[in-house]
Parts: structure tokens; C-alpha cells; sequence
């Protein structure tokens, strides 16, 4: 059987994500890059990449990734717990069960105020750096904060997107596999908890 353009650039993009800590966006254009051939229209979407980074990992990093996604998921709940306010959700490879030591712990927040999660990081004498992000209404400010892990032996990056308390309904909506694209802090202790 032979294989296709796209599914060579999902294999290629899987190893950048897990080796490298890259998001799949940058990844799939990178190895789309690497590899030399196609054009966008080639690249797989997300879905195919997640296959290919879960296989990836059971290869090659069976033996650690479960224990460095427990760490992120406590980290994770532990800044979702200090942003209840704001209705804090996980997302992104944390989530998903991909995560490992060189991943961004993506948490969507969800906001009245767009200027009130920041401020209440300023309130707490955190220090964050802002970024932008697309959003499904333009851009989207993104609050980063870093952690030093001392079991990961790293240093954690955990990247808050602002988002409009309104997009927290369309935000719950199961994709077309029929999984929840990200949970609060009630269904990332249930996640732990069966860990």
C-alpha cells in the first residue's frame, strides 16, 4: 500500500510535536517544509496528526509520556484551581492525552472582562507575558506563565487564551469523533483520578 503525501507529512509533523514540543500548525508546515515536496493543500488535518503522535508515542516513549502527562495535569489543575474565576478549561495535547514534558499546557479561560484575567495575575505578582492567538473572533490575547518543574526537569509553559464568556457554550461542542475538545476542573480530576 502506498503512502500518501499527507500521511507522510502527519508521520513527519507526530515526530516534531512529541521530539520537539512544536503545536501541530507549526509542525505539519515544518515538516511539509522538511520534506521538501507538496503544497498546503497537502497537509493533513489535525486528527491525522493526533493518530500519528499517539503512535509515536506508544513506540517510542511508552515508558515515560504516561507519568510526564500526570505532571502536567497536575500542573494544569493547580493553575486551573488559582483561575476559577475566570472558568478555566484544558485543552490542547494535555487534554487529549498527548502531552509530554515539552508540551504547552493550554487552558482557555473564559472571560465577562477581557482585562480581568490579567489583572488578576498582576494581583498575584505573577509573572506572565502576553501573545496573541486566532481566535474564532479575531485575535485572542494569550496570558503566558512559566513553571519550573522539578520532576520534569524542565521548565513548563502554561498559555491562558482570553476568551469572551459567550464562547464558552459553542466551546463544549464534541468533534466529529465525538470527543469533548476540553474540560473543566471537575472533568480533569475525573481524568486524573482514572489515571
Amino acid at each position: 500500500m502506498a503512502v500518501t503525501l499527507s500521511a507522510e507529512i502527519a508521520a513527519a509533523a507526530a515526530r516534531l510535536v512529541v521530539e520537539e514540543g512544536l503545536d501541530y500548525g507549526p509542525a505539519k508546515r515544518r515538516a511539509l517544509r522538511d520534506l521538501g515536496q507538496g503544497r498546503a493543500h497537502d497537509l493533513p488535518g489535525n486528527d491525522e496528526v493526533e493518530d500519528e503522535v499517539r503512535a509515536y508515542l506508544e513506540l517510542f516513549h511508552a515508558d515515560s509520556q504516561p507519568h510526564e502527562l500526570t505532571l502536567l495535569r497536575a500542573i494544569a489543575l493547580r493553575w486551573m484551581e488559582r483561575m476559577a474565576a475566570f472558568r478555566p478549561h484544558l485543552t490542547g495535547a494535555a487534554w487529549r492525552g498527548t502531552a509530554t514534558r515539552l508540551s504547552t499546557i493550554h487552558i482557555d479561560l473564559y472571560c465577562d472582562d477581557s482585562k480581568a484575567a490579567e489583572l488578576a495575575l498582576l494581583d498575584a505578582r505573577t509573572d506572565y507575558e502576553v501573545s496573541t492567538a486566532e481566535g474564532s473572533r479575531g485575535a485572542i490575547d494569550v496570558l503566558n506563565v512559566f513553571e519550573r518543574s522539578a520532576d520534569l526537569g524542565s521548565l513548563v509553559r502554561i498559555a491562558m487564551a482570553v476568551r469572551d464568556y459567550d464562547d464558552l457554550r459553542g466551546a463544549l461542542k464534541r468533534d466529529g469523533r465525538g470527543r469533548s475538545p476540553r474540560g473543566d476542573v471537575g472533568a480533569l480530576r475525573q481524568l486524573q483520578a482514572g489515571a
